[in-house]
C-alpha cells in the first residue's frame, strides 16, 4: 500500500484470475495508499463481490516496518539528532497511515479478524519469484531500497514453505545507493533509476574500485556500506560524504545544498559504469558463496533492484546456479502476487501450482467495445476481417519504415510491454532509433530498445537465458545478428554484444508469434524492435481510448486496435 500499489486475485485452483497496478488505471506514476481501481477491476473480472473473497492478503507488516525503522534512528540519534527525529516521526505517520489503510480494508471486505491477514514486504517479494518459478527448492534473495525496514531477505523456498535465512538491514541496501548515484547523475530519484543502468553502456568503470569499497565490508560477503562515504544522517538528497566526491574527481565547489553538481557526459557514464560494474561484482561474489553454503541448484530473484537486466545478465553470467528464474514484476508491484500466493500455501496449505507462463491478466476488450470508442471519438479506421489480412498490412507498414502501435488482448503485468500494448517497428528502417527517440518516446539517445525473435529463431542470433521470455535479462548477440543490426544510423547491440531481448512463443502470444514470422519471410530476420506503447511519463496504456490518444499525440504511424487498423496519412 505504499508507492507503486497494485492488486491481484487468485482463484480457488490458485491460478491468477487478475492482476493490475493502480497507476495504469489512473494514469498516474505517482499513486499510492490503497489500490482502489485495482482491486475493483479484480473483482470485476471474477464477476464476483468483495464479500466472496476468501481472504485478502497485504504485502507488509506495519508494525514490525515501524520498529525496525524506529530502531535503526535512535540509533542515529547521537550522531544526527534532527535528522533521526524528523525520520522517527515520519515513521510513526507511516504506521498510523498503513494501520488506518488496514481498517479501510477490514470495512470493505467485511470485518472478520481473519479475513484480512499480512505478510511481510520481502517475503512477499520472495514469493512472488519462488512461486511463479518451475523450482521445487531454490534459495530466494529479495533487494530493494527500504521495504518494511529492511534492505533485503536471504531464504529459501522449498515445496510449499518458505524459511528465511538472513536479513540485510537498512543502510545496507544497494538500491537505495542506486537512487543517490541516479540523483548525482541529475535523474529523478524513485522513476529513473533505469537510466543510470542504460547510461553505464556508454562508459568505462574506471571508479569501480571507489564503489566496490563503498557497497562491501568485505569479498564474497553481503552488501554492506562504508559509512566512510555517506553522512550520518543516511537520507535525503545526495547523502554521500566529501571523501567520495574527491575519489570521483567531483570538485567540492560545484556541489549545492540545494541541486546536484553539473557533471560532464563523459564523467556522468563513467560514474554510471563503474556502479553497475561494481554492483555486479559484489552480488555475484555474495550469491556465489551463497550457492555455495546452501547446496542450492536454482535461485530465484525479486525485489526492485532486479528490475535491472544487465545485473541479472550478469548473475546469470558469473554465478553457478543451473537456473535463476526472475520475477517479472519484481517491483513493488509483485509483492501482491507474493502475499496473494502465501496466503494459498502457508495460511491455507494448499498445494503448488503450474508455473507462471504468462503476465497477461490486465484488462481487455472486444472488437465492439473498440468500436464503440473510435466511433465516439470520430476516428477513421479500418476492419479487417481476418487475422492473416491482419498481419500482413502491418508487416508491410513495418517493412515501410512505419512505426505500428499495437494493442491485442489483456493488458501486461509488471513495467514492461510484451506485446500487448506495444510500439513496434523494423530494426533496419531508417533512423528507427532516432524516430522512436525523438517523435513518440521524446527519450535519450542512450536508451536501448528490446528486440522481439520467436523462440525458435532465437538461437541462430542470440544467446539468451529463459528469462528473456519476460525481458528481465540481456541477450547476447551472435556474429550474424552483430552484423544484420548495425547500421549507421541504429545499433542495437552494445559495444559488448549485449543486446534487450524478448522471446516470444505461439503459446503466449500467437498473434506477434505469427507477426514476426512474416516479418522474416519478408524482411532480413523475423524481429522487431519492442517498446512500451505510452506517452512520455505515463504508464502502459490500458484501454482503447487511453491507446487512441496516445497514437494521435505522438509520432506513432498506425495503430493496430483489435481487429482495426488506423494510419495517419
Amino acid at each position: 500500500m505504499g508507492h507503486d500499489p497494485a492488486a491481484a486475485l487468485i482463484d480457488r485452483e490458485g491460478l491468477v484470475v487478475a492482476a493490475i497496478e493502480e497507476g495504469k488505471l489512473g494514469r498516474s506514476r505517482a499513486i499510492g495508499g490503497i489500490p482502489r481501481a485495482a482491486i475493483r477491476f479484480c473483482l470485476e473480472r471474477a464477476k464476483i463481490s468483495a464479500g466472496d473473497v476468501e481472504q485478502v492478503a497485504v504485502a507488509t507488516h506495519p508494525s514490525h516496518s515501524f520498529a525496525r525503522k524506529a530502531l535503526f534512528r535512535l540509533r542515529l540519534m547521537p550522531l544526527a539528532p534532527i535528522f533521526s527525529a524528523y525520520y522517527l516521526n515520519k515513521a510513526l505517520g507511516e504506521l498510523g497511515r498503513d494501520m488506518n489503510n488496514l481498517r479501510i480494508l477490514r470495512e470493505m471486505f467485511g470485518s472478520s479478524a481473519d479475513r484480512i491477514i499480512t505478510f511481510d514486504h520481502h517475503l512477499s517479494h520472495a514469493a512472488s519469484a519462488f512461486f511463479a518459478s518451475p523450482f521445487e527448492r531454490a534459495l530466494l534473495v529479495s533487494l530493494d531500497n527500504q521495504g518494511d525496514g529492511r534492505a533485503g531477505i536471504v531464504a529459501l523456498g522449498e515445496g510449499t514453505r518458505i524459511r528465511e535465512l538472513s536479513s540485510i538491514g537498512f543502510p545496507h541496501s544497494l538500491a537505495w545507493v542506486y537512487t543517490q548515484v541516479t540523483q548525482l547523475l541529475g535523474f529523478p530519484t524513485r522513476a529513473q533509476e533505469h537510466k543510470t543502468q542504460w547510461l553505464s553502456l556508454g562508459g568505462e568503470p574506471v571508479f569501480a574500485d571507489v564503489f566496490v569499497e563503498m557497497l562491501r565490508r568485505a569479498p564474497h560477503g553481503s552488501p554492506h556500506l562504508n559509512a566512510r562515504y555517506f553522512k550520518n544522517e543516511f537520507a535525503g538528497r545526495l547523502s554521500f560524504r566529501d571523501e567520495f566526491y574527491r575519489r570521483l574527481g567531483i570538485p567540492l565547489e560545484s556541489l549545492s545544498k540545494h541541486s546536484t553538481p553539473e557533471l560532464a557526459d563523459p564523467l556522468r557514464m563513467n560514474i554510471a559504469s563503474s556502479f553497475e560494474k561494481a554492483c555486479e561484482l559484489v552480488l555475484t561474489e555474495w550469491l556465489e558463496s551463497l550457492r555455495g553454503q546452501t547446496g542450492a541448484k536454482y535461485m530465484c530473484l525479486a525485489g526492485g533492484l532486479f528490475l535491472n537486466p544487465l545485473l541479472v545478465a550478469a548473475i546469470e553470467r558469473h554465478t553457478n546456479f543451473e537456473k535463476i528464474f526472475v520475477q517479472p514484476a519484481a517491483g513493488n508491484e509483485g509483492t501482491s502476487l507474493g502475499a496473494a500466493w502465501l496466503a494459498w500455501h502457508q495460511a491455507q496449505n494448499r498445494r503448488r501450482v503450474a508455473p507462471m507462463k504468462t503476465l497477461f491478466w490486465g484488462p481487455t476488450y472486444s472488437n465492439s467495445e473498440i468500436k464503440q470508442v473510435l466511433d465516439n471519438s470520430k476516428a477513421p479506421y479500418r476492419w479487417f476481417d481476418s487475422e492473416d489480412r491482419q498481419i500482413e498490412e502491418a508487416a508491410q507498414l513495418l517493412i515501410a519504415g512505419k512505426i505500428v502501435a499495437w494493442f491485442q488482448g489483456a493488458a501486461e503485468f509488471g513495467p514492461r510491454a510484451l506485446g500487448h500494448r506495444s510500439l513496434f517497428a523494423s530494426p533496419w528502417a531508417e533512423y528507427a532509433q532516432e524516430n522512436l527517440n525523438d517523435y513518440v518516446k521524446h527519450r535519450e539517445s542512450f536508451r536501448p530498445f528490446a528486440l522481439a525473435i520467436p523462440e525458435e529463431d532465437s538461437a541462430e542470433y542470440f544467446d539468451c537465458s529463459a528469462n528473456a521470455r519476460f525481458m528481465t535479462t540481456m541477450g547476447r548477440a551472435k556474429e550474424k545478428a552483430s552484423k544484420l543490426l548495425s547500421s549507421p544510423t541504429s545499433s542495437f547491440v552494445s559495444k559488448e554484444g549485449l543486446t534487450r531481448l524478448q522471446i516470444v512463443t505461439l503459446e503466449d502470444n500467437p498473434l506477434l508469434w505469427k507477426l514476426l514470422k512474416r516479418m522474416g519471410e519478408i524482411g532480413p530476420a523475423p524481429i522487431l524492435v519492442n517498446t512500451s506503447f505510452n506517452l512520455f511519463g505515463e504508464p502502459l496504456v490500458i484501454t482503447p481510448r487511453d491507446a487512441i490518444r496516445s497514437y494521435y499525440c505522438s509520432g506513432t504511424d498506425a495503430l493496430v486496435l483489435g481487429s482495426f487498423q488506423l494510419t495517419k496519412r
